[in-house]
């Protein structure tokens, strides 16, 4: 019994490290709910990324909402792969550590599940700082979760001066029947779009939607941190012949002792 409870877990986190590979950009939901028109990592980046020159920190993940809305849910599924009915209401915050291997690069996710009761909120809000992607969750088949979203988001954004990315995430899919979400959806893409966040609408019960949702996830925070990651390097793009490649730009007084000509009167 044992032996087999170990190859079924060993081989749950061989598919899991195989589905965490990510070589190609993630679609979103859909591409008519999203604010993110990233549709590539770019060559610069795959060059660079192939340099293995690069340190990434950490990214944060905070995920925040109404309580019972399936937060801690949503983070198990994707964790563990595990669902259970009978989740305890999260007190204060829990957090998750998950790696990518992202163009050959090792990057990581920080996944903060949050409160989101009233008496824990001031706990949970002194965790929101620093984040470099705000989820919002809400219950499919609460509408009330749904308003609220707003001013989870606004809690999250007086902590945070940005950059962030935005997810709006609507869970309990498998509970609603087709014409009854499709009615709930107009209402969601409606406050994505005011929050300027993008929309999906998952089930952690059967999984639908999860793994896709935080892949997407980590390959826009890695895009973000490359850019800047680049940026803080003073990398440059500079073609020679038909390849491009990467070059540190210099320093002004560098650049003024390469071009000070010698003194021919000067010994040498």
């Amino acid at each position: 019994m044992l032996e087999t409870r170990s190859a079924t877990y060993k081989m749950m986190k061989e598919e899991a490290n195989d589905e965490r590979q990510i070589t190609d950009w993630p679609p979103p939901f859909s591409s008519e709910t999203t604010p993110y028109n990233e549709n590539d990592f770019g060559t610069l980046i795959r060059r660079t990324c192939e340099n293995k020159s690069l340190t990434l920190r950490i990214s944060k993940v905070i995920v925040i909402g109404d309580v019972a809305v399936g937060k801690t849910s949503l983070v198990n599924r994707f964790c563990h792969r595990l669902f259970d009915n009978n989740y305890k209401a999260t007190i204060g915050v829990d957090f998750e550590v998950e790696r990518f291997d992202i163009l050959g690069v090792p990057f990581h996710l920080q996944i903060w599940d949050t409160a989101g009761q009233e008496r824990f909120k001031c706990i949970a809000a002194s965790y929101y700082r620093g984040a470099n992607v705000i989820m919002i969750v809400f219950d499919l088949g609460n509408l009330m979760s749904l308003m609220h979203c707003q001013q989870w988001l606004n809690e999250a954004s007086r902590s945070n001066i940005g950059p962030y990315h935005i997810f709006l995430v609507g869970t309990k899919k498998d509970l609603l029947t087709h014409p009854v979400y499709e009615i709930i959806e107009k209402r969601a893409i409606e406050a994505a779009r005011r929050m300027r966040a993008e929309y999906w609408a998952v089930s952690s019960r059967t999984g639908n939607g999860v793994f896709e949702l935080f892949t997407r996830v980590a390959a826009l925070s890695f895009h973000t941190m490359v850019l800047r990651e680049m940026q803080s390097l003073k990398l440059e793009p500079i073609n020679i012949g038909s390849a491009m490649i990467s070059l540190k730009k210099h320093s002004k007084t560098e650049m003024k002792r390469q071009r000070m000509p010698k003194c021919s009167k000067c010994p040498t």
